[in-house]
């Protein structure tokens, strides 16, 4: 039986991961950062409850996550804790640099020293590239990285940083360039979940409208649950590497808006208000992904589309508020 260790596996990414990996008849043991909330602390994870173990822990508490390493032994470490709000890195970039960098970095000291043939997935960001595109409009593992963010900016340590360990240590670390991929799990104040949780309580006459930032930038969407099984064959290929996963496709925000809002039977146009708040100082235009190479190598590829992602997010929330 082969022994995964998730860090982060409370959020939308390890919960589907965590699935996926007990499905394979994996030992799953997760690190959870310990919130004072606890109630909605392990909600993603507490119908799995009985079949993983959940540890506390912190990337930036060097003393919690060396102990947890020696315990635990991992066969394989799949690092996806971060502070993963793009527009919030802007009002807290300390913390988000010091825990999505310097929290990598000391992962990977750690392992070095008592592990280090230990298999590590670090999940890295579309956010990575920022503006920058090739001629065809489509980002690679090739096209310059100049991020827009400081969230764009840790993770980019991270990931240039585990590329470092790997060639000067002969570690076994991967880069998984994951781009945007959500699911029912998402936290409402991401852009979909946020959109379709307003959307559905503007039909049952819970809401008036909803504030958003800039409905015309571009992401390239998937859906968790593919993305999670991306990650695994990431991490069992035969050579440690760098991939970009992604649908291959854009849509914009207005999209999404429009689409989710006819599906409710409503026009978009009478309750979406533009607020400048919620604008990032820098914003990023457009997001698509060339994952071909993991479609050909990795023979993964997305079962997901942009539309029944949203149908499977909208039924989510149409079923909630029916109950409640």
């Amino acid at each position: 039986m082969k022994v995964a260790l998730i860090i982060g596996i409370n959020g939308q990414d390890g919960s589907y991961l965590a699935e996926y990996l007990l499905s394979l008849k994996y030992k799953v043991y997760g690190v959870v950062r310990r919130n004072s909330v606890c109630e909605h602390q392990e909600s993603r994870i507490s119908h799995i409850a009985d079949q993983i173990i959940t540890i506390y822990g912190d990337l930036l508490d060097i003393s919690s996550l060396q102990q947890i390493i020696i315990e635990v032994k991992p066969d394989e470490i799949y690092n996806l804790a971060a502070q993963s709000h793009v527009r919030i890195s802007f009002d807290i970039p300390i913390y988000t640099t010091m825990t999505n960098s310097i929290g990598m970095l000391n992962l990977l000291e750690i392992c070095k020293s008592i592990l280090p043939d230990v298999r590590i997935y670090q999940a890295s960001s579309s956010e990575m590239f920022g503006n920058s595109i090739d001629n065809d409009n489509y980002q690679r593992i090739t096209t310059p990285m100049i991020p827009v963010s400081p969230y764009g900016c840790s993770k980019l340590y991270s990931y240039n940083i585990s590329k470092i360990y790997r060639t000067s240590y002969n570690m076994n670390i991967c880069n998984g360039i994951l781009f945007n991929h959500e699911s029912p799990r998402r936290g409402s104040n991401f852009v979909t979940n946020k959109v379709v949780k307003a959307a559905v309580r503007i039909k049952f006459g819970l809401q008036s409208n909803l504030e958003l930032g800039n409905i015309d930038s571009y992401r390239d969407w998937g859906h968790s649950k593919d993305y999670v099984i991306a990650m695994h064959k990431i991490l069992n290929y035969e050579k440690m590497d760098d991939w970009i996963i992604s649908t291959g496709e854009s849509h914009s925000v207005r999209e999404m808006c429009e689409y989710v809002f006819k599906k409710l039977d409503l026009d978009y146009k009478k309750y979406v208000i533009i607020n400048k708040i919620y604008l990032r100082p820098t914003e990023l235009k457009y997001l698509k992904g060339d994952s071909l190479p993991a479609r050909e190598k990795l023979k993964w590829s997305p079962k997901y589309t942009f539309y029944n992602l949203m149908d499977e997010m909208i039924e989510h929330w149409l079923n909630f508020y029916s109950k409640n």
